[in-house]
């Protein structure tokens, strides 16, 4: 039986990292995974494939240029799905290879398959030839991430009624789609495939959805995607999906309404992929999503087993786990942990894409914080008309008491990148006035944080006067 100082289960962003912080600190470690390759569903069924897809769909549409050339300008005419597979694909084995190497040259043990706890000290791995290995460590870190919430009435076929998890295997385009779930993940592929001009209806039983948002942001997202094109059906849930002997499926809601398209894609959530780990056998429990608790240090209810990532819950972010893990590891080692960052971005890679950090409107409101708001529209910069963008907003929120930035919110172009300067002057405590005077380069978008500012700035003096 191989002996470790730590064995982490799941490659992912926060089991990866993991990984390699304890190799640096001269640690024995071990990484288990049972995909075909590291790197977690990040890698394989996520984040990056998600991403990937979305990248190749804009450039062979050139949906960045339509505001030059009109709507009907295509890069590629017919675009069938072996054109976003191909590309998908190379990025995936790129990105695998990449972090295989990571683990490799920093000395990370990969152990290939399934692992589940013996008891609090080993854990019994199943590999793809059928075998079992034994290890064992001095402590454990649970980074398993989520898989695909499938409810047993919906009838799944993967081909015309899928997951998310699936959507990285299709073999055709559906003429039209209905996507059931309004969460982040609906709402990236549903307009993905707007995107397209494949008919896309996205249903959401709540009247709303991503209500983390800014919500004056989250309008200006919703005007956005139905002017596209893209039916909203909310505050209705579904009753029943089947499908037909001709493959059209039919989604029927609680109303009676049906809904008839090519193919249905199931996105309403996760959960935790805890299910095979023998917790039993630990004494360790799970909510109802399968997720694990943890305290602020990642411990579980068993002091030398940690947890997490996407495992845990909310905020289930790739950048944040990415922390998790080496927070993680470094509590776990008892080496000095830093403090977990006060200030993350959200990023929502629809289209238009989205990003958030800091407060929203609402939350000022409710902690009664005297505010003011710079709004700014990313056309009206010299850079968007470079680019010739004819959406997409910033809201920079900044208190009228100190001055200091409160929260940014983005939608359009770019949006995802942009964040990051108002992430690092919210970390900084930085005010009003940094925008007010330093020099962005010209033109670019990052130039509308300067001129949200200066929006600002002046109805602030209005108020003084």
């Amino acid at each position: 039986m191989q002996k470790f100082d730590v064995l982490i289960i799941g490659s992912g962003p926060a089991g990866k990292t993991a990984a390699i912080q304890a190799a640096k600190l001269g640690r024995q470690a071990a990484i288990v995974d049972g995909m075909a390759g590291v790197g977690g569903v990040c890698v394989h069924t996520g984040t990056i494939p998600s991403k990937t897809m979305r990248e190749t769909v804009l450039n062979l549409t050139g949906w960045r240029e339509r505001g030059f050339y009109g709507r009907a300008y295509r890069v590629k005419s017919d675009i069938q799905a072996v054109d976003l597979m191909q590309r998908l694909h190379l990025t995936l084995q790129s990105e695998v290879d990449i972090q295989q190497d990571h683990l490799v040259r920093n000395g990370v043990t990969i152990v290939q398959g399934f692992a589940r706890f013996v008891n609090d000290q080993v854990v019994e791995v199943s590999t793809a030839q059928g075998d079992s290995v034994f290890l064992s460590a001095e402590r454990f870190i649970i980074a398993v991430g989520t898989r695909t919430y499938r409810p047993d009435h919906v009838p799944f076929n993967g081909t015309t009624v899928i997951d998310s998890d699936e959507v990285t295997r299709m073999t055709r385009l559906p003429r039209t789609l209905t996507v059931v779930g309004a969460g982040v993940v609906g709402v990236e592929y549903a307009t993905i495939f707007k995107t397209l001009d494949i008919n896309v209806t996205l249903i959401e039983e709540r009247n709303t959805m991503l209500e983390f948002l800014d919500q004056e942001v989250l309008m200006h997202f919703r005007h956005e995607i139905v002017d596209d094109g893209l039916r909203l059906q909310f505050g209705q849930k579904v009753k029943s999906i089947r499908t037909r002997k001709s493959g059209t499926c039919i989604v029927t809601l609680e109303s009676n309404r049906a809904i008839a398209s090519d193919m249905v894609l199931f996105a309403a959530g996760r959960v935790g992929a805890t299910d095979k780990l023998g917790l039993e056998n630990v004494g360790i429990e799970v909510d109802e999503r399968s997720r694990l608790t943890v305290n602020d240090r990642f411990q579980t209810s068993v002091p030398h087993i940690y947890a997490c990532g996407d495992v845990i819950g909310f905020p289930s972010l790739a950048s944040t786990a990415l922390e998790q893990g080496r927070i993680a590891v470094l509590d776990a080692l008892g080496e000095k942990i830093y403090r977990k960052p006060e200030y993350f971005p959200y990023g929502i890679y629809a289209v238009p894409e989205m990003s958030s950090v800091g407060m929203s409107e609402e939350e000022v409101i409710e902690r009664k914080i005297p505010y003011e708001i710079g709004l700014v529209q990313l056309r009206e910069t010299s850079r968007g008309r470079v680019m010739g963008l004819n959406s997409g907003i910033m809201k920079a929120i900044f208190s009228n008491k100190s001055r200091r930035l409160l929260g940014v919110h983005i939608v359009g172009e770019g949006a995802t990148e942009l964040i990051h300067i108002g992430q690092a002057v919210l970390t900084l405590k930085g005010t009003l006035d940094y925008f007010l005077e330093n020099a962005f380069n010209y033109p670019t978008l990052a130039e509308a944080y300067k001129v949200a500012a200066l929006h600002a700035h002046n109805r602030m003096m209005a108020l003084e006067s």
